[in-house]
């Protein structure tokens, strides 16, 4: 068997890397190429290019590179089309991964596609659905709430599961020696997430700092925490040294415990303030109170604050149908309202708990309890493709 796969960001490397591993599990004599982050290497995919040349977001952001990403459309397509695989594999990354699943299903109608990540049709953009049931056979979706979507358009769907639930944990144990290590001893402490792109860091984190300046003068004993991606760890550190009192960024180059210590300041954080992305789920993961806030362009705001149909876009409220997880996107992603959520939520262990229960009940939702994701969405693909 012969698959091609495309992972286009970290997320989506993880994904890959799980459903890799699970395939070679279940079917040992598979074959893969095509363009992989460092997880999906160690699980033994070589990579066509560097994934993180894919790694763009926002309609407005895009277009610089839209040179670049055209070109590598044509790099992957030409490989795919030559290798002539059993199945091409998107993982999320939508705008890339559809396009060149439309191009190879036009060169090629007996090559499989599958899409890892079903698109959030719920939430914006539903025509999105139709469109990809001309070129996408099969998706494998990570919220439970989504295959009727894919299916009503004529694809086939499983719900796999969530990445997340599967995630390795800290313990209490593990928290306390990093507070420890770390010199933080009982002081409260706020995990601060302000992205895994550069444009994100460079938008958010002067917001994200201002925030923290007022937070810090209502709990000037609090201790801020920064766990920061490989790609923007020297962004991060840069914009982090004017912010109040003593910062640790957590820097994961060259430590080979960066993982372990991040997981450890996950369990740690008494509340954290994050971007809005998949990281709400992994606070979820260690029920650490959260307030999420979110930035772009002017033009990508207006944009896209047009499509959405939803009036809320974390997950932990989506999944359990509550508003337990205060937002500030946008025209409200502003440093004094973040501020007030951020000291209402240290200060108040009822609303605390109330997001904790909400998280709670979002991961039994997303899969925690039962089968790996990683493992359920390697027996849908081999499902999808003993069926053709």
């Amino acid at each position: 068997m012969k698959l091609y796969l495309l992972a286009g960001e970290p997320s989506g490397d993880k994904l890959g890397g799980a459903l890799l591993t699970a395939l070679k599990t279940l079917h040992p004599e598979i074959d893969v190429k095509g363009v992989a982050g460092p997880e999906m290497q160690a699980a033994g995919m070589d990579s066509l290019f560097p994934m993180d040349d894919l790694s763009v977001m926002g309609l407005t952001e895009v277009l610089p590179k839209y040179p670049e990403l055209k070109r590598r459309l044509n790099e992957a397509t030409a490989d795919c089309i030559a290798w002539q695989p059993d199945a091409l594999i998107t993982i999320d990354v939508p705008d890339f991964s559809l396009r060149l699943a439309k191009v190879v299903r036009e060169k090629n109608p007996g090559i499989k596609t599958i899409h890892y990540v079903a698109p959030s049709v719920w939430a914006w953009r539903a025509g999105r659905a139709e469109k990809m049931a001309r070129y996408i056979d099969h998706v494998l979706a990570l919220l439970p709430f989504e295959p009727p979507f894919m299916q009503r358009a004529g694809m086939t769907c499983d719900f796999t599961g969530h990445p997340v639930v599967a995630a390795p944990r800290a313990s209490d144990a593990d928290a306390q020696a990093f507070r420890h290590a770390e010199g933080l001893q009982d002081a409260p402490i706020i995990l601060v997430l302000p992205g895994s792109r550069r444009n994100e860091v460079a938008r958010l984190a002067p917001i994200f700092g201002e925030a923290m300046r007022a937070t810090s003068a209502q709990h000037p004993i609090a201790k801020i925490v920064v766990p920061a991606s490989a790609p923007v760890a020297s962004a991060v550190l840069e914009a982090t040294a004017s912010w109040p009192g003593h910062v640790l960024v957590l820097d994961p180059r060259d430590d080979p415990n960066a993982e372990a210590r991040k997981r450890a300041a996950f369990q740690a954080a008494d509340v954290a303030l994050a971007a809005s992305g998949t990281v709400s789920l992994e606070l979820a993961a260690n029920a650490t109170p959260m307030v999420i806030a979110y930035d772009m362009s002017w033009l990508s705001w207006q944009i896209v604050s047009r499509m959405v149909k939803l009036d809320t876009v974390t997950l932990v409220n989506l999944i359990t149908e509550t508003k337990t997880i205060p937002e500030f996107l946008g025209p409200a992603c502003k440093p004094e309202a973040i501020a007030r959520a951020l000291n209402d939520l240290l200060s108040n262990p009822s609303a605390q708990a109330a997001q904790k229960e909400a998280m709670i009940d979002a991961m039994r939702a997303l899969g925690e309890g039962g089968e790996r994701p990683g493992l359920r969405a390697a027996r849908s693909v081999l499902k999808a493709l003993s069926s053709q």
